[in-house]
């Protein structure tokens, strides 16, 4: 008997049921807002990572080097590799280019709720509009996800921000711009809530700030709650940020246009820690705080194919983690029933394959969501009932010998037990799916 591996999980048919219906739920949102959907490697090379993040970045991947002594790793996220192949197509591509994928990804580190080592990320991006409105689309995309879900305004919010802002805030007050380094100071704020407020200024000062200036800068970005708010922000930072004010405003009115406003607070405390963002941020959290963490991210990274090559090209984007979102529907009860469903169970009795098989071939034509069952281990009539039970069934259609001699089916309600005949000539009909109650 072997143990699965830490970190890695197995879904079983219930589960997976529901898994697949949130994740058609958050691609069909995707699609109606015009974006197609992508597949990409399992394997990327490790060098594109570590060109991105630095050599520390191997400790969280599952790197190893293959057959042909190539450094190669299971992908860790989706960004460079669509990164890449926008490098490699881009001229060819109509821009805006918007792309949806789901798949698994792989990183080396501790697990804990709603975190593991093999998890499952959706990824939505635009790539080639610096305009609010693409920031916008990205958010709805979200947003009717969500909705499409069951959730609503009460279950969730995005925080919204602008790492230029917060950028451009650390330089003006600080004594000696040059000497603060920006990226530290943002990731500080990103760790603002996961840390104590001693650790937090330190980690600000480390970053060039004296511990005055520090707390200063937390108080003025933690002093914004409206849009109103970010009046104060602008006038502390200078030019820089009275640019970034600006865009942050509209795409916060565009979201409201796109119909994501409702969903959005300004929290510029919300940071979002890769580096490779550049303008708006946002994060989804739970409004209730049940669910502590994030539940998901997203943001702008218009940098980021320039960096791999290409053509300066601006880029924006969300990724809703799978395991994350389904603590959130559960918390708020609408995560999909996980309990099997099966509309049709055809049941045989004596030499009636034939017939069994193609009755139960007529009613999957009457849909493509209708799922029938038919018996493939040659059971008892009693066996086959109870395993028609088993997969909660609605209806079951006996095809016995004897019905057919007398020409008709035999129609049995799960639920209540109930059953009649009906004749062969009848079931199914041309349209509609039929059940007890249309005979009874």
């Amino acid at each position: 008997m072997y143990d699965g591996l830490k970190g890695f999980r197995d879904f079983y048919p219930g589960e997976q049921s529901a898994r697949r219906e949130v994740t058609d739920a958050i691609e069909d949102a995707a699609s109606r807002h015009g974006f197609r959907e992508i597949a990409t490697p399992a394997l990327e090379r490790t060098e594109m990572y570590v060109d991105k993040s630095g050599e520390e970045i191997v400790e969280e991947l599952y790197a190893f080097e293959d057959r042909g002594g190539r450094g190669v790793s299971l992908t860790p996220e989706l960004t460079p590799t669509v990164a890449r192949m926008v490098v490699a197509k881009g001229q060819e591509l109509s821009k805006p280019i918007k792309w949806v994928s789901t798949r698994p990804f792989w990183r080396y580190e501790q697990v804990q709720q709603g975190r593991f080592r093999e998890f499952y990320q959706t990824n939505v991006d635009v790539f080639g509009s610096s305009a609010p409105e693409a920031d916008a689309e990205v958010l709805a995309v979200a947003a009717d996800a969500l909705t499409d879900l069951g959730l609503t305004g009460d279950d969730f919010e995005f925080r919204v921000s602008h790492r230029d802002i917060l950028g451009g805030l650390v330089r003006a007050l600080a004594a000696d711009p040059d000497a603060v380094d920006t990226a530290a100071a943002i990731r500080a704020v990103d760790k603002r809530a996961k840390v104590d407020d001693g650790e937090y200024l330190g980690l600000l000062s480390d970053a060039g700030l004296d511990r005055a200036t520090a707390r200063d800068f937390d108080d003025l970005i933690a002093g914004v709650d409206a849009p109103e708010d970010l009046d104060a922000v602008a006038a502390a930072g200078g030019e820089d940020v009275e640019a970034a004010v600006e865009n942050l405003r509209n795409v916060l009115a565009a979201a409201d246009d796109f119909g994501a406003g409702e969903f959005c607070e300004v929290s510029l405390t919300t940071a979002r820690g890769l580096d490779y963002y550049t303008g708006v941020v946002f994060e989804c959290f739970d409004s209730t705080g049940e669910v502590s963490r994030s539940v998901f991210g997203g943001g702008r990274y218009d940098d980021l194919i320039e960096s791999f090559g290409g053509q300066p090209t601006p880029a924006v984007g969300v990724a809703p983690g799978h395991a994350t979102l389904k603590l959130l529907c559960q918390r708020a009860g609408v995560w999909p029933d996980e309990a099997l469903s099966t509309d049709y169970y055809v049941l045989s009795v004596g030499d009636t394959r034939r017939e069994a098989a193609a009755l139960a071939s007529d009613l999957r034509a009457l849909g493509d969501d209708v799922v029938v069952e038919q018996d493939v281990s040659d059971r008892s009539f009693g066996a086959q009932l109870g395993y028609a039970d088993s997969i909660n069934a609605e209806t079951v259609v006996v095809v016995g010998e004897r019905d057919l001699e007398n020409g008709e089916y035999t129609v049995k309600d799960m639920a209540s037990g109930d059953e009649t005949t009906v004749p062969v000539e009848e079931f199914p009909p041309d349209e509609g799916l039929p059940t007890y109650e249309d005979y009874a």
